[in-house]
């Protein structure tokens, strides 16, 4: 008997701790007995006019990166609830200067795997059936994000995009939210 609704499993942790690997691999070990549904947070990103200030750079891409509340009311929730979704959404590429629409089908599923930056903020804890935090060190998760030229920048670029933005922003998520506390499963990934 199939269940009620599919099952909602968190997969957080800071910029390039490897969060995107470790849900790839967990997919790979749930897909030959279960329906999977992997979705990523990075293509509710903001168009960078949105996501991007001079001001305070680092609190400002924590609150206006990503439109988290539009995917979980459009995407995630529906499709814990119904096991299923047929959804066109406005799809946003972090080098793209506009969205684009994409469509997200899927059918049946039993384990949904979120993975992405900023998910264990207090008000969407609720939602998630598992919580799994990644722990990295803001060093290592800088080598990593060096050598995958992250947005296409150069090493330079790259240590200052990472310095000034996304580690800030980093900080201030886990200053403010406490996803590592707030995270039923620590996996380290250094």
């Amino acid at each position: 008997m199939p269940a009620e609704q599919a099952l909602l499993a968190g997969i957080s942790g800071i910029d390039a701790s490897g969060k995107g690997h470790i849900t790839g691999r967990l997919a790979e070990l749930l897909m030959p007995t279960l329906n999977v549904a992997v979705i990523s947070v990075d293509g509710w990103l903001n168009l960078p006019h949105i996501r991007f200030s001079e001001n305070d750079p680092g609190r400002h891409f924590y609150h206006h990166a990503l439109r988290l509340g539009e995917m979980f009311d459009r995407l995630v929730l529906p499709l814990k609830r119904d096991r299923r979704i047929d959804l066109t959404y406005d799809h946003t590429d972090e080098t793209a200067d506009a969205s684009r629409p994409e469509l997200i089908v899927l059918n049946d599923i039993d384990i949904i795997l979120l993975e992405g930056i900023f998910l264990f903020q207090p008000h969407y804890l609720s939602y998630f059936d598992v919580t799994v935090w990644i722990e990295c060190s803001f060093e290592t998760a800088l080598e990593r994000a060096i050598s995958r030229s992250q947005e296409r920048l150069s090493p330079e670029e790259t240590i200052k995009a990472y310095e000034t933005i996304y580690f800030p922003a980093q900080r201030v998520h886990i200053e403010t939210d406490r996803p590592q506390t707030n995270a039923e499963i620590t996996l380290s990934n250094n």
